[in-house]
């Protein structure tokens, strides 16, 4: 099967949540991918709406994959619901099912009455065997892939504008940058921001990301990233040091976020190699998930960073995160001495 673009996913589960909003439900539902954030919007929304709560006790069955087999699960799914309209049969964390693909006989005839969720956590089945071929026919399968670190900020923009809100580019970054490629998180603390956001607010900032989901974008690894570019050196040794002395600080998230960067730096300085001179289109494929508005920081890296420095500096990174992770065969540092090295260095080249 070919890999599903979030955008298309993310439709296709807001279309199913409209659907059993208003009360409409296929008979099989196959949720998985390896992000879970989809599939357990879907599986909520069935939950929620599927049955009334005056009918759960009679005709809702929610179960585990450790603790049931398909036999188990094709018995509850072909038993009639009591004095109601239909019963909801749900398998969560059905990945660890040694018998999931015996389920194909009954997807293949189902119940009207019966609505059966499938729950994949963090996974995926087959959709070349026969289980998942049944379900495609009559129902409906959701594979939701997990997106690239370039895909976040397009994806939370994305997510912004389902909730009628715009949002800055620098904001969107921000928020990537604290909340990381947990999307369940971002709905998470989205939800809770628009709860504090004054009466009319159209497009969120990064003032408001600052005051409501608790991250200071003068001592952020953006802002670092930022004044690497720039080479302003007292600044970003200045917030190196902060974000090294932070609690919770991982050398590895930080080393992360400055590969995405320098590779970012590479790719678009080799555009300009032997005096070439990009046009939009091969702008915007260097700097895949870079909004526009970034494109003027870019112009200035690549005058402090040209190819042989970027090469360097993407060497650098990789050496430190390495080193970070327990690989150094010198003498030992802790990762807050590692960080602001690795910054020091940087800003040498």
């Amino acid at each position: 099967m070919a890999k599903t673009g979030y955008l298309e996913t993310d439709r296709l589960c807001r279309s199913l949540v409209e659907d059993a909003k208003n009360g409409v439900f296929k008979p099989v539902y196959l949720l998985m991918g390896e992000e879970p954030y989809y599939p357990e919007m879907v599986c909520d929304a069935i939950l929620k709406y599927c049955i009334p709560d005056y009918e759960k006790d009679f005709n809702e069955i929610v179960c585990y994959g450790s603790d049931v087999d398909a036999d188990t699960v094709v018995t509850a799914a072909r038993r009639f619901p009591m004095m109601a309209e239909r019963q909801l049969v749900v398998v969560k964390e059905a990945q660890q099912m040694r018998s999931l693909e015996d389920i194909a006989a009954y997807c293949e005839k189902p119940l009207d009455s019966t609505v059966l969720v499938i729950l994949v956590h963090g996974a995926k089945v087959d959709m070349r065997k026969g289980f998942a071929k049944a379900v495609s026919k009559v129902g409906v399968v959701v594979n939701s892939e997990l997106l690239r670190d370039y895909e976040l900020p397009g994806w939370i923009n994305s997510f912004f504008q389902g909730r009628g809100l715009g949002i800055a580019p620098d904001a969107a970054a921000l928020l990537a940058e604290s909340v990381g490629m947990d999307l369940a998180r971002i709905a998470a603390e989205t939800d809770k921001m628009m709860k504090n956001l004054p009466e009319g607010t159209k497009t969120v900032t990064s003032e408001d990301i600052e005051k409501n989901v608790g991250i200071s974008r003068q001592y952020s690894v953006f802002e670092l990233t930022k004044c690497l570019s720039e080479k302003d050196r007292p600044k970003a040794l200045k917030i190196a040091t902060y974000i090294s002395i932070a609690p919770r600080f991982a050398l590895a998230a930080v080393t992360g976020m400055l590969f995405l960067h320098f590779n970012r730096i590479l790719r678009y300085g080799a555009c300009f190699a032997g005096g070439n001179v990009p046009d939009a289109k091969q702008k915007a494929k260097a700097l895949a998930g870079v909004n526009p508005y970034f494109y003027s920081e870019y112009d200035r890296a690549i005058r402090n960073y040209p190819l042989r420095k970027a090469m360097a500096a993407v060497s650098l990174i990789c050496e430190y995160d390495y080193r970070g992770k327990g690989g150094d065969g010198g003498e030992l540092s802790t990762q807050s001495e590692l960080m602001v090295e690795l910054i020091t260095k940087l800003l040498n080249l």
